[in-house]
């Protein structure tokens, strides 16, 4: 596995827009319909129509990764809370850097 397949994973499946709902929102269901494509595309979701709806859900691949990666923050969230490099990182920067 490459550098970019990481990158592009990980973009895919970080977008906002991919985990919200067009009503709960008020997005455009063209705007979330692209995104749902995409993930379809990707392999992360399937989708399959039921009547005239199209039905979404994670793949069983995903659902175990985002588990594992549940598992992880669990086990070492402290760390995270905890880690300057983070903090540095998240920090507003200004305009002279």
């Amino acid at each position: 596995m490459n550098e970019l397949s990481y990158k592009l994973f990980f973009k895919a499946i970080s977008n906002k827009t991919r985990f919200e709902i067009v009503t709960r929102l008020g997005l455009e269901q063209s705007r979330v319909s692209h995104n749902l494509k995409c993930l379809v595309d990707c392999g992360f979701v399937n989708g399959r129509y039921k009547g005239k709806s199209r039905i979404y859900s994670l793949t069983p691949e995903v659902v175990d990764i985002l588990n594992a990666i549940n598992r992880h923050l669990d086990k070492y969230h402290a760390h995270l809370k905890s880690c300057g490099a983070l903090e540095k990182h998240d920090a507003p920067r200004s305009l002279g850097r």
